[in-house]
């Protein structure tokens, strides 16, 4: 029989071969062999070699019937494995001799059956049903899908992928589930999460799948399932307002009320904006708000606080719900008296039921509840003479009035109420005193009818006193009788004067009240009146001794023009044609002079201005980069009198035009690759322009300056400001390239700019490109300081040689001096 592997083409077995000498056989021994499910039946294992005196074998274990072994050792299955009836079979293989008697073993052989993918995915069940809330977290599985397979869960073939098929119904194309590929858990997409509506749709049917093989092969096989969905109301919903009777004496802390988030395990807590000395609320994890302490209405009637429902990781799950507490009112509060003595005047002879005045008590407890209806009763009168009961009080209102008579002076010059003021459950007692006064019979007289004449310059301060008058009463001293009121009524249409009471004197003081205006009024016949607060007696009337008179002569002065507001704003486009009007400005001269107008502060020249007009044009090319808003001051000067001006803003708003080409935000000049470029890389650059930004950012595109470059290099949009610069392959010097850019804005009109973005390619050392120091004007290279290095020791060797031989031929002839010294005569 011819030697079969047993393992798929390529596959590396534990230990492997048979029928071969030394390679698919061998002695006796422990061995482990990998075998396929499914394979064709009659296939061998291996080939055991008998040593003497063993002269057969035998096979005991889990051989299932389908494992042999022949009597010259040759072990050999019969069957078809199946992983998944048994993934391991542990075999006995034992050496007998020719007695039957074992002489070696057994030994354990362990036959591993690898899984193929031959079971497909099954769903545990053909239909699912679950529930969600809506607006519950997106990504949160509400419920979960399972399938087995029975093949290897280790292996390929046992690895199940989910996905969601169909959506019933789908809105707009969108998809509002979503389920993890791995653990089958349904939860909500981001728009789910905002849309669903049980109102508007109750319930979703969905088809979801399963594949094995981790649903990247073609082969795999696959199953499905139906799943209902209940689409639930949101149950984080702010309760109703609740509300709390103050000073409870039940144990506390009690819970008022609660709030659910849609799904188990949310953390809850409260959070408040006032700034409250003391928070009397909590909130636990179940969700229920309890209050801690006795509340007290008086010191706060009502709370306005936040319950939040967080994540395990402390991340909001949804917008905080508002919890409104209103503390109820119960009757702990007393009447309170406006004041120790409330003091009212009255008139003699003033008739009966006539009103004295009102006594306003105050109630802490809450307005227009029964808690703080306050009721008035007179419950003493002191002296009681002329008689009791001189006065009546109305029982709710607090009001006085004459019950029995006419009051005289007297009979008691003043009178003391005990007033008794209640609510349902308490008592105040309040004290009135009553002062009869002198009837109001007497008119107050001017001591003089007429004042004369006063000359005012038109710019008199705000505030003078100008004038002193006096009148005089002879009702009694200090009462409403007697006090005197001045006003004016007429010759001051305007309200120009005010009129000030000494309320010790009577004396009135005429104020400037608001500025005089010799173009409007030069001259003002003023007529005063004096008259009492209280009213005269029946048959007493105001005669011309409470009148008198003043004449007002206000005098010009020369002022300044007056501009029709302080401010004045126009807007234009920053490209508008020179001479374009932009705006104009209006000033008149209270003495009717003529105006002339001028500009100060164009600092940079761009308006001017028509002198008579207050026209302002343009004067030069306008730039809203430069300045967007310009200010400059407009001076008017009337003509002819004293000269005086007076200034006003002119501010002038440009509007954006699209006149900027685009440019790289900053200059790039560390944008590198490491060299040499093991695989294409990327850099990121941001581009801007000096155009106003639109709201919705910069939209700009971009490509490269060059067709030449597109082999080598890739311009990627990232998003309207970003670029990415990409290379397409790694074959780049070490050295530095000055790509092209184009960039154009998108404007209107679309503005186009080309920029160089420098990438060198360098030696890189710890991530950080090294690049040798560049040469510096008069710094030699390392080559010029060689070659200098070099020349400088070739000169010195050429002048150590001079040296050398001019010394070595100053011997000789020191030699032949000396020489020719013996035979010739020294010379003179």
């Amino acid at each position: 029989m011819g030697a079969k592997s047993l393992l798929p083409e390529g596959t590396p077995p534990r230990t492997t071969g048979y029928g071969q000498e030394g390679k698919f056989s061998g002695s006796l021994k422990p061995m482990t062999f990998s075998i396929f499910e499914g394979q064709e039946m009659s296939q061998i294992v291996f080939q055991f070699k008998a040593n003497p005196p063993a002269v057969t074998f035998k096979l005991t274990g889990e051989t299932d019937g389908i494992f042999h072994i022949q009597p010259d050792g040759l072990l050999y299955y019969n069957g078809t494995l199946d992983r998944e009836t048994r993934a391991v079979h542990k075999l006995e293989v034992s050496a007998l001799d020719e007695h039957g008697a074992t002489v070696e073993g057994p030994v354990t052989i362990t036959i591993e059956v690898k899984d193929i993918n031959d079971n497909r995915p099954m769903f545990l069940q053909s239909k699912y049903e679950g529930s969600v809330r809506q607006n519950s977290r997106p990504g949160k599985p509400f419920m979960y899908v399972n399938a087995t397979d029975l093949d290897d869960p280790a292996s390929p073939n046992g690895q199940l992928i989910y996905q969601i098929v169909i959506q019933l119904p789908k809105i707009n194309d969108v998809m509002y589930f979503q389920i993890n590929n791995k653990t089958g858990g349904i939860s909500l997409t981001l728009e789910g999460s905002r849309e669903l509506d049980p109102v508007k749709n109750p319930s979703y049917s969905l088809v979801v799948s399963v594949k094995d093989m981790g649903g990247q092969n073609e082969n795999s096989f696959s199953d499905s399932a139906s799943v209902d969905v209940m689409v639930k109301e949101n149950i984080w919903k702010a309760p109703e307002t609740v509300e709390i009777v103050e000073n409870s004496t039940d144990p506390h802390p009690i819970k008022i009320t609660q709030v659910r988030w849609n799904e188990p395990d949310a953390q809850y807590s409260l959070v408040y904006k006032e700034m409250l000395p003391r928070f009397p609320f909590l909130i636990d994890q179940e969700g229920d708000i309890y209050v801690t302490q006795p509340l007290d209405r008086e010191e706060k009637d009502s709370y306005v606080f936040y319950a939040i429902a967080k994540d395990e990781n402390g991340k909001p799950l949804s917008y905080p719900l508002q919890i409104n507490v209103k503390v109820k009112d119960i009757n702990d509060n007393p009447p309170t008296c406006p004041s120790t003595v409330t003091v009212f005047e009255v008139q003699e002879n003033e008739k009966i039921g006539s009103s004295i005045g009102t006594l306003v008590a105050r109630d802490m407890d809450e307005e227009n509840t029964i808690n703080s209806v306050l009721g008035y009763r007179i419950v003493d009168q002191s002296p009681k003479s002329p008689r009791e009961g001189l006065f009546l009080v109305e029982l709710y209102t607090g009001m006085f009035q004459l019950a029995k008579q006419s009051l005289r002076k007297q009979d008691s010059p003043q009178y003391h109420l005990t007033v008794e003021v209640s609510d349902k459950d308490f008592k105040t007692l309040c004290h009135v005193q009553i002062h009869v006064i002198d009837i109001n019979d007497q008119i107050p007289i001017f001591e003089k009818s007429d004042y004369g004449n006063l000359t005012l310059a038109e710019d008199t301060a705000v505030g003078s006193t100008i004038l002193t008058i006096q009148a005089t009463d002879a009702d009694e001293p200090f009462t409403g009788s007697s006090k005197i009121l001045y006003r004016i009524t007429q010759g001051d249409s305007e309200g120009r004067l005010g009129i000030d009471t000494d309320p010790q004197t009577n004396a009135g003081y005429v104020k400037v009240k608001k500025p005089l205006d010799f173009e409007t009024a030069a001259v003002h016949n003023i007529v005063f009146h004096a008259e009492n607060p209280e009213p005269l007696v029946s048959g007493v009337e105001y005669n011309a001794s409470s009148f008198a008179a003043f004449k007002l002569i206000v005098t010009d002065v020369d002022e300044v023009p007056q501009f029709s507001q302080q401010v004045f704003q126009a807007k234009v486009s920053e490209d508008v044609a020179i001479g374009t009007k932009v705006g104009n400005v209006t000033a008149k001269d209270p003495e009717g002079l003529g105006v002339r107008y001028s500009l100060r502060g164009d600092t940079r020249g761009w308006l001017k201005i028509n002198p008579t007009t207050g026209e302002i044009f343009s004067a030069a090319p306008l730039d809203r980069e430069t300045e967007s808003l310009y200010r400059v001051q407009v001076l008017a000067t009337e003509v002819g009198g004293s000269s005086l001006s007076s200034t006003a803003n002119f501010h002038l708003t440009l509007t954006d035009v699209n006149d900027n080409p685009p440019r790289l935000v900053k200059e790039y000049t560390g944008l590198f690759f490491c060299y040499p470029l093991k695989a294409p890389g990327s850099l990121i650059f941001e581009a801007t322009d000096d155009d106003q930004k639109s709201f919705r950012g910069p939209q700009f595109t971009f490509s490269l300056g060059s067709k030449s470059l597109q082999s080598d290099w890739e311009v990627s949009k990232v998003n309207g400001s970003h670029a990415r610069l990409s290379t397409k392959h790694t074959g780049f010097e070490e050295r530095v390239y000055n790509i092209p850019i184009r960039i154009n804005d998108g404007g209107r009109p679309p503005l186009e700019g080309t920029v160089s973005l420098p990438v060198t390619f360098c030696t890189c050392m710890e991530g950080t490109c090294f690049r040798p120091a560049g040469h510096l004007a008069g710094i030699p290279t390392v080559g010029m300081a060689v070659g200098i290095l070099v020349t400088t020791f070739l000169v010195l060797g050429i002048i150590l040689a001079i040296v050398f031989i001019r010394m070595k031929n100053k011997g000789k002839d020191s030699v032949k001096s000396a020489q020719a010294s013996e035979v010739k005569p020294l010379r003179n």
